[in-house]
């Protein structure tokens, strides 16, 4: 089996492609995975898996897409610590998503902090303000994302109280 530590928050970005694969059925939204580009050099045949592999480059970002005519992208990370380690945020993920921004999209962060059971969006322009960590106490009560609705990570509630802030 190909292991990576780029799999850790699986069963976190599953329930987001749920949420996504809800929010095409019901109109809201079109957000797709961005697939990680690989290029194989082991592969069993029979299992039809990859065994051996490496990045081809150097990934942007998780998700893109648009809701309701606002351009959207985002990362998606997990903790189970009451902060964010910066670490695994790489700076073209940063540049990228602050290219982004400049074309008047909205790009950012969904964290999920594991031992809280709480998710939220933290927008990539206050990235910037951090250096290694962010505490758990810094993340705004307002962007919670909450499971509601059917959608389990249903984000775009949070997206729209940051747009009305932003606003």
């Amino acid at each position: 089996m190909w292991k990576t530590r780029g799999l850790r928050g699986s069963a976190f970005e599953e329930m987001i492609d749920l949420t996504n694969r809800l929010y095409t059925q019901k109109g809201l939204a079109i957000i797709q995975k961005v697939p990680t580009p690989i290029t194989p050099i082991a592969v069993d045949n029979k299992a039809r898996i990859i065994t051996h592999a490496y990045f081809e480059k150097k990934s942007t970002v998780d998700f893109i897409g648009v809701a309701q005519g606002v351009a959207i992208c985002f990362d998606a990370k997990e903790t189970r610590q009451l902060r964010l380690p910066l670490r695994n945020i790489h700076a073209h993920q940063l540049e990228f998503m602050e290219n982004f921004r400049k074309q008047n999209g909205v790009s950012f962060l969904l964290v999920n902090f594991a031992t809280k059971n709480e998710i939220f969006l933290l927008p990539s322009e206050n990235l910037a303000q951090f250096d290694k960590s962010i505490p758990y106490s810094e993340f705004d009560r307002k962007l919670i994302v909450p499971n509601e609705g059917g959608f389990p990570v249903h984000y775009l509630v949070a997206i729209n109280a940051y747009l009305a802030d932003r606003d």
